[in-house]
């Protein structure tokens, strides 16, 4: 496998294209008005109740800073919402890089663009297994695909973009857009980095749990095995 080596990146990357897509919408209301002001014309890409609630808080700036991933990517979502981000534009726009030529071309010939920040949180599955009346259906339901590729995409990539999980981060982020103008420092973007991989890490690690700890008999109790 040929490596793609990256030789030069920006410090501050300035924040025009954003992903959202949250399981827990605590922080949004202050948040989102945040990055447009940072940003009078930043563009926020979101799916399903992320994308309502989006809408809701810009009111009537919803129409200029807010589309729906389906209609970006031009694929409607999959019943249930288990496929929303998980096509080509989005992963291009999560790891292009800023000084290669091909990346641009790719991006142009696709209509895509790069993505800046990505704004996840990944579904509660450790408050979910931790219910008394748990079934390994409703576990199985709140294992998240999307979101984990999403914050693995986007923080490997911080050589260019935000991996933004924790609410509790985001005034953080919006001061420091406030002071630069719109843009986030390599400083913040490694550090987010940092903590996107250890929040799919230990995700990961609940999954596992639950599943080692889960008889196949239980298995076998929750369904109709034909």
């Amino acid at each position: 496998m040929s490596l793609n080596y990256v030789e030069k990146i920006d410090d501050g990357v300035k924040v025009n294209h954003v992903l959202a897509s949250v399981s827990d919408k605590a922080g949004l209301d202050a948040f989102i008005p945040g990055l447009v002001r940072a940003n009078p014309a930043v563009k926020i890409y979101s799916t399903g109740g992320t994308y309502t609630k989006i809408k809701e808080i810009l009111g009537a700036k919803a129409d200029a800073n807010l589309m729906q991933v389906s209609k970006y990517t031009g694929q409607p979502e999959m019943q249930g919402g288990l496929v929303k981000t998980l096509d080509f534009k989005i992963y291009l726009g999560l790891l292009s890089e800023t000084y290669n030529d091909a990346h641009r071309k790719d991006l142009e010939r696709t209509g895509a663009v790069a993505l800046d920040m990505v704004v996840v949180n990944l579904y509660p599955f450790k408050q979910t297994v931790a219910k008394p009346d748990v079934t390994p259906e409703l576990a199985r339901g709140n294992i998240d695909i999307g979101g984990p590729c999403m914050v693995r995409a986007s923080a490997k990539n911080f050589i260019r973009v935000a991996s933004v999980t924790d609410p509790a981060d985001y005034s953080g982020i919006l001061a420091e857009l406030e002071k630069s103008g719109g843009a986030v420092s390599l400083e913040t973007r490694f550090a987010l980095a940092r903590k996107a991989f250890k929040h799919t890490a230990e995700y990961d690690t609940a999954i596992s749990g639950y599943l080692a700890a889960t008889a196949l008999e239980e298995i076998r109790n929750c369904y109709k095995v034909q």
